[in-house]
């Protein structure tokens, strides 16, 4: 049950998942949260793949980026609109709370989604055939791996019984331990498939990943006082944009 509401969650594919899961039941599927990135990463592969018999490669980065956005239902992408208005405009972090409630979009979210979306498409458009299979193989799996440490290493902005309450109160060591497990394979597996000169950075992506998810963490932290769902999506798609950009300078 714990697999199909983390893919019924975090993705828009069809899948069954029950209506009203138990308690606890969401905290553990953040178990399977680099599951769900490696998953949609394959689904990504074959699209890119696909698309790459017919059309040219910059029509295809950004036919595969707007697929990349469909299939998580711009859920993490919102929540990173919502933390550039949030976040970046110097007001209390009372004030910032509450700008984080507001489903309104304002003028800093609106230039950090130009800018993110525009450095994701040129990354993306940048990359070799070898390179894009560890692209998508690797880091959808890494950003929602970082979801799953911050949410159990780091405390709720806000109190009360509401969605972040529900899914950090049934997450813990158990659950980042199979997120990291199977991150870490992800990645690996990736990696492997440029051969051993490159390899070996594969067991460096989850370590890294978490160096750079510790500092998005904090830098938030700074601002309100602890973690909202919107903080979690806005490191997701911090963490993949850090990792296009880094495969794009490789």
């Amino acid at each position: 049950m714990s697999i199909l509401l983390a893919f019924k969650f975090l993705t828009t594919l069809p899948i069954p998942a029950p209506s009203n899961p138990p308690p606890k039941a969401m905290g553990r599927a953040v178990a399977f949260y680099p599951l769900v990135g490696a998953v949609l990463g394959l689904l990504l592969a074959g699209a890119d793949w696909l698309l790459g018999l017919v059309f040219v490669p910059l029509l295809r980065a950004a036919l595969v980026l707007a697929l990349w956005v469909g299939l998580s239902g711009a859920l993490h992408l919102d929540g990173f609109l919502d933390c550039c208005d949030g976040l970046l405009a110097p007001r209390s972090p009372e004030r910032r709370l509450e700008i984080l409630r507001d489903t309104h979009a304002g003028s800093f979210a609106v230039v950090g989604a130009v800018l993110l979306v525009l450095v994701k498409y040129a990354a993306l458009a940048s990359l070799q055939a070898p390179w894009r299979l560890v692209t998508f193989a690797a880091i959808p799996a890494l950003g929602r791996w970082a979801m799953a440490y911050a949410l159990v290493r780091y405390p709720l902005a806000r109190s009360g019984a509401g969605l972040g309450g529900l899914v950090k109160a049934g997450a813990g060591g158990r659950e980042l331990a199979i997120a990291s497990a199977l991150a870490l394979l992800a990645a690996a597996a990736a990696w492997a498939r440029l051969g051993p000169t490159w390899g070996w950075l594969g067991l460096a992506t989850l370590p890294l990943t978490w160096a750079f998810t510790v500092v998005l963490a904090r830098w938030i932290m700074g601002r309100i006082p602890g973690l909202t769902g919107d903080a979690y999506g806005a490191i997701c798609e911090l963490v993949e944009v850090a990792w296009l950009v880094g495969l794009a300078a490789l």
